[in-house]
């Protein structure tokens, strides 16, 4: 059996650097090398590989083959081990505990796999998870008692430096067999009083003029989605969030328009730097990630 080609760690570091920027330059800078050296290391990983990994659009911007979709993922993996062996050989090994606090929804999407790799590369250090709404998160941030924080936009202390995460739209979201949003006054499913996305959607029927009754509320956004899909109101929510059975409300069917959404990391003032800092990098690759593949 013939042995496999090795691949060099930098080339596939250089090929998703360029897939993420969309850019032969903006890669280079990354990296620190001239866009001609970039384009030889592509060059050779093409040559190793024997398929063609990249193209460049009409209007200048570099697109993936499907051979480079295929290797883009596998090379995050590949880069994310190499990383990990090399921390823990080469770096003293943290040890202790750190306090993440996170709304229950982010949880369940951003967390399994978030921790999965923090555990791998820093298997010493306990996680403390605090599951709770944003603004009960605040309170126990200011107090101490969180060392990061994801909360939702809008319930950021004043002058706390918060970290961008994610951005989006907010959408309406209705049931795929029933009919609510045909209701009036328009049944809504919201969070609980103190939540940013109950305060949009409502701000917005209220401008608009809309009748409409608050007909069941929950301390989560997951809450919110359960008359949904029994086609008793509708609801907020984020498209790339959306459990089977719902869907986004189009512009044509009569609902005001929503404002964008973000979800923040905040740290905690008393936060140990060095094991806060390692889960930080992680939260933000995660999301990161995430982006990539259109969440």
């Amino acid at each position: 059996m013939q042995n496999p080609g090795i691949i060099e760690p930098d080339l596939l570091r250089t090929f998703a650097f360029i897939a993420e920027e969309g850019s032969f330059t903006r890669a280079a800078e990354r990296v620190g090398r001239s866009q001609s050296a970039v384009s030889m290391q592509i060059q050779r990983l093409e040559q190793t590989l024997g398929q063609r990994l990249l193209v460049r659009s009409k209007g200048g911007t570099v697109q993936l083959t499907a051979h480079g979709a295929f290797l883009l993922e596998r090379a995050r993996e590949l880069l994310a081990l190499n990383e990990t062996i090399w921390r823990n050989f080469r770096e003293p090994e943290l040890r202790g505990v750190v306090r993440l606090g996170t709304p229950d929804d982010y949880a369940l999407r951003y967390l399994p796999p978030l921790l999965r790799r923090f555990a791998d590369s820093h298997p010493a250090v306990e996680v403390d998870v605090v599951c709770a709404p944003s603004s009960e998160l605040v309170h126990r941030l200011k107090d101490g008692l969180l060392d990061l924080t994801l909360l939702s936009e809008g319930h950021e202390p004043r002058h706390w430096e918060a970290v961008e995460l994610w951005r989006g739209p907010l959408c309406w979201i209705t049931s795929d067999r029933y009919a609510p949003h045909r209701r009036s006054p328009l049944p809504v499913a919201l969070a609980s009083e103190d939540c940013s996305w109950r305060a949009a959607a409502l701000g917005a029927l209220e401008r608009a003029g809309m009748p409409y009754r608050v007909a069941y509320t929950s301390a989560s956004q997951a809450g919110s989605h359960a008359p949904v899909l029994a086609g008793l109101a509708v609801t907020v929510s984020t498209i790339s969030w959306l459990p089977e059975g719902l869907r986004p409300m189009r512009n044509d069917e009569g609902l005001p328009e929503l404002p964008e959404f973000a979800i923040l990391m905040l740290r905690g003032r008393a936060a140990n730097p060095a094991i806060t800092e390692a889960l930080e990098s992680h939260i933000k690759e995660a999301f990161r990630a995430d982006r990539q593949r259109g969440g």
